[in-house]
């Protein structure tokens, strides 16, 4: 996570389209930046805040909330961030796995329909599991190549668990299909 030192260490320009996974596919267009500084709105414009930050200016239409890792979803938090047109979900390290919580939290728990969106330190080995717990939207890092991320995402045809999308297990499938 940048330092939050200047304004500008906190604000990171937007994800290069090339390395913008949204839907499955590379993203037409990314006008979102992400900024970390908790104190500070910034200049450019659409942008993932801070929550507190959101919170307080719900109002700014070209404002989406910034979840970090270690964000509690509340029900009280979670009928809040219905009101968001995107979320974004701050893996600060890629062994940090508990963003995908976050966004199974919001898909099953609080029926959260719009954009999620993992930023941070996000690999093409997660991908898969990402889409699985509700992300629609993956802003890979910076050395992580695009062609690589989409055969990641197709890679697997079956799934023996279930998820966002698939509410039946395999073993569940197989035992109907036999009946």
């Amino acid at each position: 996570m940048p330092s939050n030192d200047t304004q500008a260490d906190a604000v990171q320009a937007p994800v290069h389209v090339d390395h913008l996974i949204e839907n499955g596919d590379l993203a037409a267009e990314n006008a979102w930046c992400v900024s970390y500084d908790a104190d500070t709105l910034p200049e450019q414009r659409p942008a993932f805040v801070p929550l507190a930050l959101w919170q307080a200016n719900q109002n700014d239409a070209e404002l989406a909330p910034l979840l970090t890792s270690d964000t509690e979803l509340t029900s009280e938090l979670g009928s809040t961030l219905q009101a968001a047109a995107a979320i974004a979900v701050d893996f600060p390290a890629f062994t940090d796995g508990r963003g995908y919580t976050i966004a199974r939290l919001l898909r099953e728990r609080y029926g959260y329909q719009g954009e999620i969106r993992a930023v941070g330190d996000v690999l093409v080995d997660q991908l898969d599991y990402m889409r699985r717990c509700g992300f629609t939207t993956m802003a890979l890092r910076d050395d992580q190549h695009p062609e690589d991320a989409l055969r990641a995402l197709n890679a697997f045809s079956v799934r023996y668990q279930t998820d966002v999308e698939e509410r039946q297990a395999l073993f569940e499938k197989r035992l109907t299909a036999n009946h």
